[in-house]
């Protein structure tokens, strides 16, 4: 069964570089009245980067959980710019690795519970060696890992990035073109 929720109003409570959050009175399917706050995102791509058996992902710290964290690279679409465009940039500027070609994987929603933020994993191609083009506020390592360790890492705790997750499971299936 499709429930729906009507828009009554939205007010802007901010607006900033990357998320705006934004409160809407609505209507539920039952008459009654409620509110919901929404994260506005413009996205994001990332992409799964495997060789001979082999995972890439970077190392980074990430303020808002206050620790390093291992995920596939991945960044936020610039505005205009197409999700492949961004899965390929990223590829380049985190980890030194131009993909001729990529594949679109999935869209994921992260947390859709109070964000329409929407996340494009891609799978890499072709890839040849270029080189990194960190942003000025960006520290990133990155290593290969075995796929099976990398699995290891999920099951362990080491790995708890969403995206990196699914990533994986999906890398380590067998039902893919890797």
């Amino acid at each position: 069964m499709d429930y729906k929720e009507e828009t009554k109003s939205s007010e802007y409570i901010y607006k900033g570089k990357v998320i705006s959050l934004r409160k809407d009175e609505i209507t539920l399917e039952n008459g009654k009245e409620s509110v919901r706050e929404i994260i506005e995102h413009g996205g994001g791509s990332a992409i799964l980067c495997v060789e001979n058996e082999k995972v890439l992902l970077v190392n980074q710290f990430r303020y808002a959980y206050k620790e390093n964290i291992w995920e596939i690279p991945a960044g936020k679409i610039n505005k205009g710019e197409l999700p492949d465009i961004t899965a390929i940039r990223e590829l380049e500027e985190e980890c030194g690795l131009k993909a001729e070609k990529v594949k679109l994987l999935f869209n994921v929603y992260p947390s859709p519970g109070y964000t329409n933020e929407v996340i494009r994993i891609y799978q890499a191609f072709n890839f040849t060696k270029s080189k990194t083009n960190f942003d000025e506020d960006e520290y990133i390592v990155s290593k290969w890992f075995d796929i099976k360790e990398a699995i290891d890492m999920v099951n362990n705790g080491e790995i708890k990035d969403a995206k990196t997750i699914i990533a994986l499971l999906y890398a380590n299936s067998g039902i893919n073109e890797i």
